[in-house]
């Protein structure tokens, strides 16, 4: 049987992000993958050494890379919309398990028990900490284009920064006071 799967999975880089608003930078889906990767990571390493956690840091950060595999299929849709309204939000749910379905479908049939919790994210700590990381990942990105003087993100940083803080979450809390305000400097003021 042949695959599609990974070419699929490759053409991430062709879904934008942030469709609604200017950018100074354009993001892609496998950017934002990565770095959401990257972010997850961090926060279940910082729950492990910092709070006593007992996450799997490593399975938590495959989850990431997954996180938005569904938009291969169903594009980027903007959170302004998505998160609309209650029937909007629940209608693009299923719209992206279908997505999510397809994607584990192409897989040939021994390796999707594999990839069956990656694209699902079926374990609840892991979906939190994924979902954090993906909201720290759309602060990041507002704090950039705001230092790139796009005041366009005020209000998206304010209402991100909000939210990251609602979480509860002491490793993202912990991540916003240690790391972030490097994310406003330049690269001559990082050293």
């Amino acid at each position: 049987m042949k695959s599609h799967f990974f070419a699929y999975i490759s053409r991430m880089r062709f879904i934008q992000r942030w469709a609604l608003m200017r950018n100074t930078a354009p993001e892609n889906v496998q950017e934002h993958s990565h770095q959401v990767a990257v972010l997850a990571h961090a926060l279940a390493v910082i729950r492990n050494e910092k709070f006593g956690g007992t996450v799997d840091a490593g399975a938590v950060a495959v989850a990431a890379l997954y996180h938005d595999a569904s938009e291969i299929l169903t594009g980027d849709m903007p959170t302004p919309i998505k998160y609309d309204n209650p029937a909007i939000q629940a209608a693009y749910k299923d719209v992206e398990a279908v997505a999510e379905r397809k994607l584990l479908d192409m897989l040939p049939r021994e390796l999707r028990g594999a990839y069956a919790p990656v694209l699902t994210e079926v374990d609840p700590e892991t979906a939190r900490l994924v979902k954090a990381a993906d909201k720290l990942s759309a602060y990041i990105k507002c704090v950039e284009e705001l230092k790139a003087g796009n005041l366009e993100f005020r209000e998206a940083a304010a209402q991100t920064r909000k939210a990251l803080e609602g979480y509860g979450l002491p490793e993202a809390a912990y991540f916003l006071e240690t790391f972030m305000d490097s994310f406003s400097l330049t690269l001559d003021e990082l050293k």
